[in-house]
């Protein structure tokens, strides 16, 4: 396979995993909107280990999320921000849009931008799908997440713990 195909071939993956037939066990009740409620906001944390495979290098990732989630609604939008703590001190800004087909999946889709700290004005168009399945503890939600990014020089996939509160 073509390095230059890889990360395309990835995310076709990626995204295929995340939007199959979802639905085929969820259960349907009369008053499904309370199963799929949700906070207005969510404020989120993914503390996870990226990984390079141009590179083959690991570093550590954070990404933060704030999301306004669409009244009687699976979706909702918002900004994301990514900071990759590796040598070339990677950040990522973007708009977000966010799925939740079920329970406690969620999916993410974010179009952006990518500096590096030494050239914050070479911006580089980015994108990062992510999902995580979180448990709900009152306000707070928590569970693992996986991700997948890539810009025009590289890509990158990261697994961690997404961490979210909403109010």
């Amino acid at each position: 396979m073509n390095c230059k195909n890889r990360p395309k071939v990835l995310l076709v993956i990626l995204l295929g995993l995340l939007t199959g037939n979802i639905y085929s066990q969820e259960e349907h009740h009369d008053n499904d909107h309370h199963n799929h409620h949700h906070h207005k906001y969510d404020l989120g944390v993914g503390n996870s280990i990226v990984y390079f495979p141009n590179e083959k290098e690991t570093a550590y990732g954070l990404h933060l999320h704030l999301v306004r989630n669409i009244a009687h609604s699976k979706f909702g939008y918002g900004i994301a921000y990514e900071r990759i703590f590796d040598e070339h001190k990677h950040n990522t800004v973007g708009l977000l849009a966010s799925y939740n087909p079920f329970g406690g999946l969620h999916i993410s889709l974010s179009p952006g931008a990518t500096f590096e700290d030494h050239e914050p004005s070479d911006l580089r168009f980015a994108f990062h799908a992510e999902t995580s399945y979180n448990f709900n503890l009152g306000k707070f939600h928590l569970g693992p997440m996986l991700g997948f990014a890539f810009d025009q020089e590289d890509y990158h996939i990261g697994f961690g713990l997404h961490v979210g509160y909403g109010f």
